[in-house]
């Protein structure tokens, strides 16, 4: 707390009687303390008069009593608030005097208050607290923690905190729990008394801990009859408590760290068990009795307890309850007479017959001795005849399996307990095959079967003196695969032909069946098959002449396995051929699409095909002039050509050959093309430029087709036709120089070419008239011609002809 410091200015006097006295001086009171202030004053002759004030501008907060020369100032209960600077002024007369003191205030009223330290828990932190309550100044506090003399914590307060608290962590052990602590408090603020500086308080650790060190009594062994008592303790914080337990018992026999038990019989004899716990855990410790009696509980058990059959496996058990251990014997009783079978120093014995017979049948006694007595137990054995029941599987009988398959025959017993099997062949013969007894069944195993298989089998078994035989018989057959059908040589028409059908791996081939049918149902040959005692590959042959009308028709080879026992879809397999039959090429053709007539410039296809088998190779051709010149070539049985844009010079013979390994065909077509005339040209031969009297040849040429007409035309307008367009212009004139014009025409159009003839004049006889001298080459004939120039134009026609196209005949000048 901050104290205001106040200079009092005391201004000298001429007289120094009066005298102030404020007492005590600079207190220090504690809170809840009742204080008082005292104000004397000595040297005034009157009564004087007092005024208590605060120079820290604060109230007095106290009573004010007044009486003569003395003025006293009383807190009723000191407080904080009556920290104060207090000023006691006095007045005698004229005269003033004043005196002050500081009050200041201390709280220190309690001892400390320790908490934490009355649930503690061993090996864990634990957070002990001291608190010291209504504390002023709490800056002047310290608070320090001890064990013993040594402080082990110190915590020191804060301002303006009332309460100082201090918290001290430690993990305690269970040596810590009884153990004191102290917490103590000290007050450095100046004026505290001595005796007031210094409070603390000391508590005791409660340390919790789960139950530890046990300790139990001693194993006990007492006589039948005797009284024995057991004890159990163990340490724990709470105390822990205590039960008692006796092994096989859900119930609890004790609640006291002793167990007192009188007249004890067997029945107490066993394992006891203390179990001490608290709310932190338990802790448990066994013991065990041993009361000695005399054998008791004695017991023979006989398993199975009934209905015992020879062979059965039977256990004859003997067992007794008796401390101390003695021994135990195991007897067949048969008149009169003791036969011990088993024995044993322990409380227990057995024997076991693995196979049980009829002479095994009587009374077996367990009898049991110790050191307090004996006990005696019997049992009555009986044993019947076994009633001994036999199954073979999959059947007694005949079996039949598939050479390559898996096959399992299984023997099974009833009514026997332990039977014995016996495999054998038919004439008791060893068998070699795997076979496998488990309990009640026996095995025996083919895996693969074999031809070697095929024979009788006998299933034996014993039980006890019963004896009972099975048998069973396996047939093996093949038959894996599909026949196969194959062809000696290619099949001709009208040619004989062999086809076989052959069946693999079969047994037994004497029960096999090979059938040809054809379409089916109509059987065309039936062959059986031979004895053999081994695998056998069967072939059928069938010998036929086909026919045309064969061809594509389908023949069955079928194969029939005539067995018994074989499944209904193992019995039949089959395969099929179709009849393919070879031959040389026939039905050639060849096709001109859209039409053999054709215009220049037209798509055309030119397509040929041919029915053969085997397939071989088909030829499209132009012939021309005895030249054949191929197109085309397939080795399938058609091939065809197509002209995007045929010409005149295409049309022609086309051929089409087809050849395979048998023969061969062939087949034509005639190609036209037509076209009008085209690239015209005239020729004037000598020369158009002659002397009068002379004779001139006109040769005109032009392609086309067909062949064109070809007209002259004079200049008098007079027209000339021509069929191989030359003409022959005799003794010639003056007069008939001038330009002359030849029309070529045919279905699909016309050419006209124009051209001049100049005649140079001279003096002789007038000319005769052109209508008597023009002479179309071919018109006179033998007239003008030889008959080798008339033969030489026909030639020419006959070769456009034949080549779709027509090209006028090259003349030579005539000579006159």
């Amino acid at each position: 707390m901050a104290f205001t410091m106040v200079m009092v200015l005391l201004l000298p006097v001429a007289a120094l009687s009066l005298n102030v006295e404020l007492m005590p001086r600079d207190p220090v009171f504690r809170a809840g303390d009742s204080q008082t202030l005292s104000c004397s004053v000595k040297g005034c002759s009157e009564d004087p008069t007092f005024v208590w004030t605060s120079l820290e501008d604060k109230p007095l907060m106290g009573k004010i009593q007044t009486v003569g020369s003395q003025s006293l100032l009383t807190f009723d209960r000191v407080t904080r608030a009556h920290e104060n600077l207090v000023v006691c002024k006095v007045r005698c007369g004229s005269e003033l005097k004043s005196q002050h003191t500081s009050v200041r205030v201390y709280s220190f009223p309690s001892d400390p208050v320790i908490s934490g330290n009355d649930h503690m828990l061993v090996g864990q932190e634990n957070v002990l607290t001291c608190k010291v309550p209504d504390v002023y100044p709490s800056e002047y506090l310290e608070i320090e923690w001890l064990q013993g003399n040594t402080v082990v914590h110190t915590d020191e307060g804060r301002v303006d905190i009332s309460t100082v608290s201090s918290r001290y962590t430690f993990t305690p052990t269970s040596e810590d729990n009884g153990k004191t602590i102290t917490c103590r408090a000290s007050h450095s603020f100046e004026g505290v008394p001595e005796d007031q500086k210094i409070k603390e308080t000391l508590a005791s650790l409660n340390v919790q801990y789960a139950p530890r060190d046990i300790k139990i009594s001693e194993a006990v062994t007492v006589k039948m009859g005797t009284s024995f008592q057991l004890t159990c303790s163990a340490e724990g914080n709470p105390r822990p408590v205590t039960l008692w337990r006796k092994q096989g018992q859900s119930e609890a026999v004790g609640y006291n760290k002793t167990l007192v038990i009188h007249n004890a019989t067997t029945f107490h004899s066993g394992e006891y068990e203390c179990q001490t716990r608290n709310v932190l855990g338990d802790l448990s410790a066994t013991v065990n009795v041993i009361v000695q009696a005399p054998p008791r509980d004695t017991t023979i058990v006989v398993s199975p307890t009934s209905g015992l059959k020879e062979g059965d496996n039977v256990t004859i058990s003997c067992h007794s309850d008796m401390v101390p251990a003695g021994r135990v014997a195991l007897r067949r009783v048969s008149e009169d007479q003791r036969t011990e079978l088993q024995s044993s120093s322990n409380s227990s014995t057995s024997i076991t017959l693995p196979s049980i017979q009829l002479a095994d049948s009587g009374l077996y006694e367990c009898e049991a001795v110790n050191e307090y007595g004996s006990q005696r137990a019997s049992a009555q054995v009986s044993v019947a005849v076994h009633p001994l029941e036999v199954v073979i599987k999959p059947g007694e009988g005949m079996i039949t399996a598939e050479r390559g398959s898996s096959l399992v025959l299984a023997c099974s017993a009833t009514d026997c307990s332990n039977p014995a099997f016996f495999w054998k062949t038919l004439l008791d013969g060893p068998v070699h095959n795997h076979a496998e007894t488990q309990g009640s069944t026996s095995k025996l195993f083919f895996s693969p079967v074999e031809l070697g298989d095929e024979r009788a089998y006998t299933c034996e078994v014993k039980c006890g003196s019963v004896r009972k035989v099975k048998h069973t018989e396996i047939k093996v057959f093949s038959f894996p695969a599909d026949p196969v059908i194959e062809s000696g040589a290619a099949l001709r028409e009208g040619e004989e032909s062999v086809l076989l059908c052959t069946v693999q791996d079969v047994f037994p081939a004497s029960l096999l069946q090979i059938q040809w049918l054809v379409q089916e149902d109509k059987v065309l040959l039936t062959e059986e098959g031979s004895f053999d005692n081994a695998l056998q590959n069967m072939t059928s042959v069938l010998s036929f002449t086909p026919t045309a009308g064969d061809q594509g028709r389908q023949i069955t080879c079928r194969a029939t396995l005539k067995m018994e026992g074989v499944p209904v879809s193992r019995r039949q397999r089959s395969a099929v051929t179709t009849m393919t039959l070879q031959y040389a090429p026939r039905d050639t053709t060849i096709v001109v699409s859209p039409a053999s007539v054709l215009k220049e410039g037209d798509s055309v296809t030119i397509s040929c095909h041919s029915d053969m088998v085997p397939a071989g190779r088909v030829a499209l051709r132009r012939v021309s002039e005895d030249q054949r010149t191929e197109l085309q070539s397939s080795s399938d049985s058609s091939t065809s050509i197509t002209l995007p844009s045929i010409q005149l010079a295409d049309s022609g013979l086309y051929e089409c050959e087809a050849i395979n390994e048998h023969g061969s065909q062939g087949a034509s077509a005639q190609v036209i093309v037509k076209g009008p005339p085209r690239n015209t040209t005239v020729q004037v031969l000598p020369s158009p430029y002659v002397q009068e009297g002379q004779n001139v040849t006109i040769c005109c040429k032009t392609v086309s087709f067909p062949p064109p007409a070809v007209i002259l035309k004079l200049g008098n307008g007079t027209e000339i036709y021509s069929a191989d367009g030359n003409f022959l212009l005799v003794n010639l004139t003056p007069s008939d120089a001038g330009e002359y014009q030849v029309n070529v025409t045919n279905d699909l159009g016309y050419e006209t070419e124009i051209f001049t003839i100049s005649v140079l004049e001279r003096q002789s006889s007038p000319p005769p008239s052109w209508n008597n001298f023009v002479i179309p080459v071919i018109g006179l004939g033998g007239l003008v011609m030889t008959a080798t120039v008339t033969g030489l134009v026909v030639h020419y026609l006959n070769q456009a002809r034949k080549r779709g196209s027509y090209e006028l005949a090259k003349c030579n000048p005539s000579t006159v």
